[in-house]
């Protein structure tokens, strides 16, 4: 059986990013442009900074993850980017560059959505996990708690109506006098 080649492609809030998956479980590179420094200054993210950004980098992001992967563009099987949810502006960098990206090389396209990359994470983290499973997502704009019944079929469980923890956690270090959180 033919190994697939994935061309993972995230811009739903702040941070650009490439990746090269094999087979959904091995990661051959992994390319994060952050915006962190940018935002900062404002307390949060501003969505128009954000795409703005993402149009500004996203090229030579995909560019080295295809380059760290040590692959030719050509190889890519699938291209992937997220398609929400998100910054709709900044989802839309992503989205068209992988639209333009696998209309010219002729590859299938197949959008992801973002909590549900969250999930298919842990399988790169743990190669050997296998569904059932109680997933719980805390990222800067969702707050889930899901149990996964199969690769393709989840349940929602439980899930923030206002703020998501991410979310709030930025506010109150705002209110507190604290900045931004530096990503190591």
């Amino acid at each position: 059986m033919k190994d697939i080649l994935v061309l993972g492609i995230e811009t739903s809030c702040d941070e650009t990013s490439a990746a090269v998956v094999v087979n959904g479980r091995k990661v051959l590179s992994n390319i994060i442009n952050s915006q962190i420094d940018i935002h900062t200054i404002y307390g949060g993210v501003v969505p128009e900074i954000a795409s703005r950004c993402h149009i500004e980098v996203i090229n030579q992001v995909v560019k080295e993850a295809i380059k760290q992967a040590n692959i030719k563009l050509e190889d890519i099987d699938v291209i992937s980017p997220t398609y929400g949810p998100g910054l709709v502006g900044a989802l839309l960098v992503g989205v068209s560059y992988a639209k333009a990206l696998a209309y010219a090389l002729e590859k299938p396209l197949v959008g992801v959505n973002h909590i549900e990359g969250h999930i298919a994470a842990n399988y790169i983290t743990y190669p050997e996990l296998k569904p059932p499973f109680l997933c719980l997502i805390i990222s800067g704009g969702h707050t889930h708690l899901v149990k996964i019944n199969d690769y393709t079929n989840f349940e929602i469980l439980g899930k923030t109506k206002d703020d998501a923890t991410g979310e709030a956690y930025d506010k109150v270090a705002r209110v507190i006098g604290l900045r931004i959180p530096r990503r190591s």
